[in-house]
């Protein structure tokens, strides 16, 4: 099984310091969705395992929280796109779960409910958080520039070594497809 973990913010979407509280704030980045189709139509299954303390500040509620998550379900299935599921960590920083992010619970989750190992799974992020909580699920993290990303490679450039990093979603996914199809076939 072929498998992508994409946090959302600032990797899918325009992020803001304010939190993505409606639709009407939820912009996607210049070509993510897009890229999400392709990762799609190459034979990945992508998830999102996002952070939305929001939720747990009372910022937003469930209902607003499904409404961004079906309006980007929709615009990607209107390009040959879906996310297979979406797993999120609603507590805040300051009483965080395993769940949130850094620590890897969303990840094992998921990787317990496909019955997969996330050896080679690559998990995109924009923050040190998604760093740390690939490396604590021994997946492969993936940092993007878009979102905190550019802040995040100044902030953590040493212990960014050995890290790939993109310039965004769309970057990420056309070497991930060229990869995969300049493996040798299986025998």
């Amino acid at each position: 099984m072929k498998i992508v973990i994409l946090d959302r913010d600032g990797v899918i979407n325009e992020d803001s310091p304010n939190h993505i509280k409606s639709v009407a704030e939820w912009r996607p980045i210049a070509g993510s969705l897009e890229a999400i189709a392709k990762l799609c139509q190459a034979g990945f299954r992508v998830f999102v395992a996002t952070n939305q303390s929001g939720l747990g500040r009372g910022l937003f509620d469930y209902d607003a929280f499904c409404a961004i998550n079906d309006r980007m379900q929709k615009q990607l299935a209107e390009l040959g796109g879906r996310i297979d599921g979406i797993a999120f960590a609603p507590d805040p920083p300051d009483a965080p779960t395993p769940r949130r992010k850094p620590g890897p619970g969303m990840l094992l989750d998921l990787a317990r409910r496909l019955n997969a190992s996330l050896d080679l799974v690559p998990v995109v992020g924009d923050s040190w958080r998604d760093i740390q909580a690939a490396r604590a699920a021994q997946a492969r993290p993936v940092l993007v520039r878009t979102g905190n990303g550019r802040r995040t490679e100044t902030e953590h450039r040493t212990e960014l070594r050995g890290v790939a990093v993109y310039d965004d979603l769309a970057t990420f996914a056309n070497a991930l497809i060229a990869a995969q199809h300049a493996l040798p076939p299986v025998r």
